[in-house]
């Protein structure tokens, strides 16, 4: 991909000012070890990534983005607090012709602080400065409740880890709902397997299969089969606590309605009180700097179908006529420090502008 002088010149532009703002310029090899980043990117990234098997190094990964060897770096070596900016290209394959490209350039800032809420509002809102004159629809919401909601449901703990691993995608997210609350039948296919394995034990059956074909051992096979047998079994999630879910993820509302509607709910759902309590302090910091919490969109599912290491506040900026994919997005990542920082762990924050779209549109708009 060849980057325009527009779009260079516009990348050049915002991380000037993300330095001026005092992030310090930091970067990122082009070609990355695969193992980690693979395991942090969660499913969609990591089959969209351009993969190489290098002599010395072994298997590497074509950068996919900056977060993760940016987190990575400071979890080695950063002091506390810190703010980082970065510049450079990004690769992803795509699996359809669109807007999006398999390579681009991207501006990111990163920052890293213990006081989450303030940090929250400090990325949004510079977001929103550097961004002012496009006239963009912000959009924002929070993994972080929908998290806490699925952690306080009342069933099995293997029904809410399921839940939680498919929160990015939501079709299968909202599926799996359906049938773990009782409003959707047993597949078929999977009845007539219940049935089988609750007519003999499972290695009994397998045995009777003939030949194991595959990766899985056995005992993996048998393990999965006893998991339904057990979900099986398992009683449905009762229906007002599926209810307040279903509520949960089609709220779509102004931030300060939002959060009225969550402490309405909150009550029925007191898992759900530390990530709301954060929500309302985290509002009271965007209008600290002078963001109009009135009006500014909030959607509990918005988020879903990015970054899986996303685990609280997530934002992005769209230009209504153009659609997809958005100019920027963001969003906090907590439990990935945890997970890099080999027995430390930092709030952390963090966002992607791109700056072709921005001189697109500045262009059309000249």
């Amino acid at each position: 991909m060849t980057v325009t002088p527009q779009a260079r010149a516009e990348a050049e532009a915002l991380f000037a000012a993300l330095r001026d703002s005092g992030a310090v310029a930091v970067e990122a090899d082009i070609l990355q070890p695969a193992g980690t980043l693979l395991d942090l990117y969660g499913e969609d990234i990591r089959a969209r990534a351009y993969i190489t098997q290098d002599p010395l190094r072994g298997e590497m990964v074509l950068r996919p983005d900056f977060t993760v060897p940016v987190v990575q770096a400071h979890m080695a070596d950063g002091a506390e607090p810190a703010r980082y900016t970065y510049m450079g290209e990004v690769f992803r394959k795509q699996d359809h012709l669109g807007p999006r490209a398999s390579e681009y350039l991207q501006v990111g800032y990163e920052v890293f602080d213990r006081d989450a809420p303030e940090a929250d509002a400090e990325v949004f809102a510079q977001f929103a400065r550097l961004l002012a004159d496009l006239s963009l629809r912000p959009l924002t919401g929070d993994i972080g409740i929908l998290l806490a909601a699925i952690e306080g449901l009342t069933t099995t703990p293997r029904r809410k880890a399921a839940l939680r691993r498919h929160v990015w995608r939501p079709r299968r997210f909202r599926a799996l709902l359906d049938r773990f609350a009782g409003r959707a039948p047993i597949p078929a296919d999977r009845l007539d397997l219940l049935a089988r394995l609750r007519a003999g034990d499972p290695e009994r059956l397998m045995a009777e299969a003939g030949p194991q074909i595959g990766l899985r051992s056995a005992e993996d096979i048998a393990e999965r089969a006893q998991a339904l047998l057990e979900d099986a079994e398992a009683p449905a999630i009762a229906a007002p606590e599926a209810a307040l879910l279903y509520d949960l993820i089609g709220l779509a509302a102004p931030s300060d309605a939002a959060l009225q509607h969550l402490r309405g709910i909150q009550p029925l759902m007191p898992a759900i009180l530390p990530a709301v309590d954060r929500f309302e302090t985290r509002l009271a910091a965007l209008r600290r700097r002078g963001v109009d919490t009135a009006s500014l969109p909030f959607e509990a599912s918005h988020g879903r179908s990015t970054l899986e290491y996303y685990d609280g506040f997530v934002f992005s900026f769209h230009d209504e006529q153009s659609g997809d994919p958005p100019v920027a997005s963001g969003g906090r990542y907590d439990a990935l420090t945890a997970i890099l920082g080999q027995g430390r762990s930092i709030p952390a924050v963090g966002g992607i502008i791109r700056p072709a779209l921005v001189a697109a549109l500045k262009g059309g708009r000249a």
